[in-house]
């Protein structure tokens, strides 16, 4: 357990910023979710739609550090390469 005060603050300041990890990195998920499950229903269009939302939602979480610009770039990049496979 933190002894001095500024510990005890510290472990404050990382409670708050991981409840708004959890809640960026949930938001992240149910945008990809939204994406895979219009892959999986066949619609194009839903399909497109969804990644339009996904895409700067994902970036976003890069940004602020929830994840790695790479990754990010990564789960974009595959979603585009399925929506698009999908259309073709």
């Amino acid at each position: 357990m933190a002894n001095t005060t500024s510990a005890k603050k510290a472990t404050r300041k990382i409670a708050r910023r991981t409840d708004i990890n959890k809640a960026r990195r949930s938001r992240v998920r149910t945008f990809i979710r939204k994406v895979e499950e219009a892959i999986a229903s066949g619609d194009v269009a839903q399909a497109a739609e969804a990644l339009r939302a996904a895409q700067p939602e994902i970036q976003r979480a890069a940004t602020k550090g929830v994840l790695h610009r790479n990754t990010a770039s990564r789960k974009v990049s595959r979603l585009a390469q399925r929506v698009k496979a999908l259309s073709a």
